[in-house]
Parts: C-alpha cells; sequence; structure tokens
C-alpha cells in the first residue's frame, strides 16, 4: 500500500490524490465509473472507500490517524461533489434522476452495462445470468456459519442490521394515513415516486390519478389528474419523477407532468384497443413499453409520440403485466392466458426479440411481475415475483440470459380472479432474510420470507374493506401504501421500537 498521506499538506492537490488514488487497491478499476454529474457513482464511491477503510483499518494503522485521514476525507468529497442528499437528482434531457437503493448500487456494480443511461453508454457483452447466479451461490455457500452477508468478515454487517429480526424489520402496524379521494371506484395501482419518502401516487377506475404528499404533515392530494374518458388501468414514474405515464380503457397513453397535472402528450392506440399496462425502459425514459388487450405489447418513443420500429409483438392474450430487468435488457410479459414471455430489448434500436414463454396455469390472469437482480444479501438469484390468478404467489429464479424461469417458491393467498399485485421490499440490506410483500382477495397485505421453508408469514396487515390490489413501500421502508377495490389507500407506518 502507498503512503496515503502524502500529499495531505497541498490542500489543492489532495483533493485530486483523495479522489484518484489514496489506496493502491483493486478498487482503482471504479475510477473510470466516477463521474460528478452521475450520483450513482458518488454513492458507489463513498461505499466502496468505506468498505477499504474498514479492511484496512484491521491491518493496524493508528486509528487517530486514520479518524483524522476520514473526517479530512469527507470535508474534501462534500467540498467536490457537494453535500450528499437524501433524494439526489440530475438534469439531462428527459431523464434527470435515477434509483439509489442498494439494489440498483449493486447492479450497477456488478453490471458495467447499466452505465448506458446518458452519455456514458458502453459496449459491453449482455453476460449470463446463469453465470451471475452459480457465481452468487458459491460466495453465499462458502459463508461462515451465522454471517449476515456472504463475507468472511461480517461485523459491520451485524451492526448495520442492529441485531434485529426480519419480523421486528417488517413491525408494520399502525395506520399513518388514509387516503379515500377514489372512494366506490378501485384503485388498481399505486407506487411510491423514486427515492422519495413522501411522495406517492395511484390511478383510479374513475377515470383520474392522484398525487399524494405525506410531508409536511397532514397528508395531502397534491395533484389530481384528469383527462383520460375511461378508466386508468396503469401508471409509472420516470425516474427523475417529473412525468408519469398512465394508460387507459379509453385507449390512449397519456404523459403528465407531475408539478401541475397538466397532461403534455396523448398517444392513441393505432387499433383503438384498451391500453392495460405500461413500464417505462430503465435506462432510456424516452422508451415505455404498452400492453394492450388485443394482446400486443408495443415500443412508444414518448418524445415523439411515435411507435419504435420493430418494437411490437403479440402475445396469447390480453397484456396485463410487465417488467423489464434492472439492465433493461430483458422485458417479461405476462397475460390472461396464464403465459409470461420473456423478450431480448435492443438497447439501440428499441426492438424486441421474442426469447422464452412458460406457461404458469392455463386460462390464468398474469396479473403482476416483478424482476429483481438480487432479493437480498442473502438470497442472491436473479429472481421473478408473479401474481397469477391460482391462489399463491410465485418466486421464480432466472436461469440465463434470456429470461427462462424456473419455479423456486409458492406462497398460499387468496387470489382467483382479481388483479392483485405484489413487490419485493426496495433495500437490499444485511438484515437476516428476504422479504416479499402482496395483496390479496381477502383484504389482507402479506409479507413472506422467501428463505423460510416453513412460517413464512413474516407480518400480516389487516384493515382493508376489500381484496387489496397493490402494494408499495417507500425508497427506505419506512412507510408502506396499499391500494384496494373499495377505493381506499392505506399509509402504514413501521412500528418503533
Amino acid at each position: 500500500m502507498t503512503k496515503p498521506f502524502r500529499r495531505v499538506i497541498v490542500y489543492g492537490s489532495f483533493v485530486s490524490y483523495c479522489l484518484c488514488c489514496v489506496i493502491s487497491f483493486p478498487f482503482s478499476r471504479y475510477n473510470a465509473y466516477r463521474t460528478p454529474t452521475f450520483p450513482q457513482f458518488r454513492t458507489q464511491y463513498i461505499r466502496r472507500r468505506s468498505q477499504l477503510l474498514r479492511e484496512n483499518a484491521k491491518c493496524g494503522f493508528e486509528p487517530g490517524l486514520r479518524r483524522q485521514y476520514l473526517k479530512l476525507r469527507s470535508q474534501l468529497l462534500a467540498l467536490r461533489y457537494g453535500p450528499l442528499s437524501e433524494q439526489s437528482s440530475f438534469r439531462a434531457s428527459s431523464v434527470r434522476s435515477s434509483r439509489t437503493t442498494l439494489d440498483r448500487m449493486e447492479d450497477f456494480e456488478e453490471d458495467p452495462r447499466a452505465q448506458g443511461a446518458r452519455g456514458h453508454r458502453r459496449s459491453v457483452s449482455r453476460g449470463s445470468y446463469q453465470l451471475q447466479a452459480q457465481m452468487n451461490r458459491a460466495v453465499y455457500d462458502e459463508r461462515p456459519p451465522g454471517s449476515l452477508v456472504p463475507t468472511s468478515v461480517a461485523e459491520a454487517s451485524r451492526a448495520m442490521a442492529g441485531d434485529t429480526t426480519l419480523s421486528e424489520n417488517y413491525a408494520f402496524a399502525g395506520m399513518h394515513h388514509i387516503f379515500d379521494q377514489h372512494v366506490d371506484s378501485a384503485v388498481p395501482r399505486l407506487q411510491f415516486a423514486n427515492d422519495d419518502k413522501h411522495l406517492l401516487a395511484c390511478c383510479s377506475l374513475d377515470g383520474t390519478l392522484s398525487i399524494m404528499t405525506l410531508s409536511p404533515p397532514p397528508p395531502s392530494v397534491k395533484v389530481t389528474l384528469k383527462g383520460h374518458g375511461g378508466p386508468v388501468t396503469d401508471f409509472a414514474w420516470s425516474l427523475s419523477n417529473d412525468i408519469i405515464v398512465s394508460t387507459s380503457l379509453d385507449g390512449t397513453l397519456r404523459i403528465w407532468n407531475t408539478e401541475d397535472g397538466r397532461c403534455i402528450r396523448e398517444v392513441r392506440d393505432p387499433e383503438s384497443s384498451e391500453l392495460l399496462c405500461c413500464t417505462f425502459q430503465p435506462m432510456n425514459n424516452n422508451l415505455t413499453v404498452v400492453g394492450n388487450s388485443k394482446h400486443h405489447l408495443q415500443v412508444v418513443n414518448i418524445s415523439t409520440g411515435k411507435k419504435v420500429k420493430g418494437g411490437s409483438s403479440k402475445l396469447t392474450g390480453r397484456v396485463l403485466s410487465l417488467s423489464f430487468d434492472a439492465p433493461g435488457k430483458i422485458l417479461w410479459a405476462g397475460d390472461d392466458r396464464g403465459s409470461i414471455f420473456s423478450f431480448l430489448f435492443d438497447m439501440a434500436t428499441g426492438k424486441l426479440t421474442k426469447a422464452k414463454r412458460l406457461v404458469v396455469s392455463e386460462g390464468s390472469s398474469i396479473c403482476s411481475i416483478s424482476a429483481r437482480s438480487w432479493i437480498s444479501r442473502e438470497a442472491r438469484d436473479p429472481s421473478l415475483l408473479v401474481n397469477a390468478c391460482v391462489n399463491k404467489l410465485l418466486l421464480y429464479r432466472v436461469v440465463d440470459n434470456e429470461g427462462t424461469l424456473q419455479l423456486k417458491r409458492s406462497f398460499p393467498i387468496q387470489h382467483g380472479s382479481q388483479l392483485v399485485h405484489s413487490i419485493f421490499c426496495p433495500l437490499m440490506s444485511f438484515r437476516q432474510g428476504a422479504c416479499v410483500v402482496t395483496g390479496s382477495e381477502d383484504g389482507c397485505v402479506y409479507f413472506f420470507d422467501v428463505e423460510r421453508n416453513t412460517k413464512a408469514i413474516v407480518n400480516k396487515l389487516q384493515g382493508h374493506g376489500g381484496p387489496v390490489l397493490d402494494v408499495s413501500f417507500n425508497c427506505d421502508e419506512s412507510l408502506l401504501a396499499s391500494a384496494d377495490s373499495t377505493g381506499m389507500v392505506i399509509i402504514w407506518r413501521r412500528e418503533q421500537k
């Protein structure tokens, strides 16, 4: 290791030295990824530095000198990048910010392909989900007994977890607030804004969408989005939270300004068919994928309002659910005939290539699909969480780079006809276990630990007067929102110990 403080006297030189070559370690390979205008890399840099400092501190360095260095380094980083805010953002074209949960950070760290969001596109091969899963499991199997993460030294991880159990981590109990502006009309979808604790949106079968804010108190409806001529079936936040796209049974895709509720653009389906679902391409928010009732899937450029050439395909039934993997290379789509299709997405052209098909249950609707690279540091396989009308929540392992699925676990819930959705917990934390949350037709919200072989239910929330259709966490998991078929939205708060 080189002398880490040889330029500490020369303040100006030390800035560049601290940022580039303080520690002679393999971390230098991340230097190319540190970009001042990209918040992900700033956070990644700080986390990597912290990890290396913890490891090097055990090699016998003087603690006082190390503390002095850390203090000076934090000051220099603040001067160089500015204070690290809770909700980072950058402005560039239509994409101004990006998700910064631990899950997204792992995706960027493990997959340099994901750097293609803005002006930092790299020509890197697709890689292999199968190889990734094998490597993940190999590391998992080599961990020492009792460690919380797959590492030989887990003291820091245990400290972050706070020695709490999974049940304590998901002890949601009290109601923070109840929204009823859509009463008597089902709320099929709701979602917290990206990297935000207090901004939430939902759509309703009454033909409107609501953007709600939970802070400052009291919680209130910030703006109502009006314009659709029929029930709103789905919506999605852009990464920067400045735009929402929504689909409706009126056959239109609408693009909204989230600040003033103004409709920026309306895109009509050329077949005049009902639009049932939508999702943004995660690395390029100019592209949105839309599914309709005539079995078609289509990539739309929201800047022009035109469909992308080669970006269409046909399923066996009405397209009800969509989900990309984190790098945006694979798209999964589910229909009302019980099939899940995987598509390869060409980042350069927006072209879709059909890859695989899985029949979950013939004639059973695939209502919800959620993809995740890692569920947690304990459950390290690329996974897909699926709601199908088979009275079960299904967890699949993604086994290759074409999106092939292998059933891993199933959990019993009441789900036979409604469009029920589920989610992974947003933080890849250091706690033990890996949790997923789902709605249910019995009016309850269920928390399941996917790593438990028995008694997988971690928590159960009761309070809705009808089937719970959707659930959503805020960015730090301090609040959980759930919506039901009666139009009620409940905000649940984590129980304080």
